[in-house]
């Protein structure tokens, strides 16, 4: 940068002489926005995946109304409303949650990243700090197929309402709620989608994700898929 300021500095004292003032300006705020502009694309490889993206520093967060949240991270947008504790978790056997039944510890906000049993085996989820650097290759499945049928609606693991055509996903280590970038290693497509849930309780499985990212994702049918999961923002 400081050989290219050099170099543009003894262009601008030799060619000051033969151009008009207004010429001079006009190269001037070129040479500064060009050495000014932000970028903002991140380029993750891993093995034979070659990802290229543009994200929004940060989530955008607004206010809809009485317990409704839209969040917005690049081109994909969220609609999270919380739901009544009267609703059935997606996942009932879930035992507890930081020491506490489920729906006591949501109604504490005590959920995030607290341990959890399910099946009488204790799982612990990773820290913030742990999630942002998360990135793993494996089997995802999808889930809510009973949901669809049913009458009411469930919650997920955080007591969001759970929207079976939307883009979200269960994990069992990931802090509650977490984005994620995934990819369908077979066709390459790839979304972002909100880990608000516990599971899959499946061996050889690292994510579920709600119905509708598995129709965009191209798998719906099969019920599986060999994707690239990588954390894309923890803790909003």
């Amino acid at each position: 940068m400081k050989k290219l300021i050099g170099i543009s500095w003894r262009m601008w004292f030799l060619m000051q002489r033969q151009m008009r003032p207004a010429t001079v300006i006009a190269f001037m705020s070129l040479l500064l926005f060009s050495c000014s502009i932000p970028s903002r694309t991140y380029r993750i490889t891993t093995g034979s995946v070659k990802t290229a993206y543009t994200v929004t520093k940060g989530v955008t967060k607004a206010t809809i109304g009485t317990g409704k949240v839209v969040y917005k991270i690049g081109k994909f947008t969220f609609t999270v409303t919380m739901a009544p504790l009267s609703w059935p978790l997606t996942h009932e056997e879930i035992e507890s949650i930081g020491g506490l039944p489920p729906k006591e510890a949501i109604r504490r906000g005590k959920v995030k990243n607290s341990p959890y049993v399910v099946n009488g085996k204790r799982y612990f989820p990773m820290s913030v700090e742990e999630a942002r650097k998360y990135r793993q290759k494996g089997i995802a499945s999808w889930y809510g197929y009973e949901t669809l049928r049913q009458k009411g609606g469930h919650m997920t693991a955080n007591g969001e309402r759970f929207d079976p055509n939307g883009l979200s996903a269960a994990h069992k280590h990931l802090p509650l709620p977490t984005y994620v970038r995934v990819t369908n290693l077979r066709n390459h497509r790839s979304i972002i989608v909100r880990v608000n849930d516990r599971g899959p309780f499946v061996k050889g499985r690292i994510i579920d994700l709600s119905a509708g990212a598995a129709r965009r994702l191209g798998f719906y049918k099969k019920g599986t898929a060999q994707v690239y999961v990588e954390t894309v923002s923890a803790g909003a």
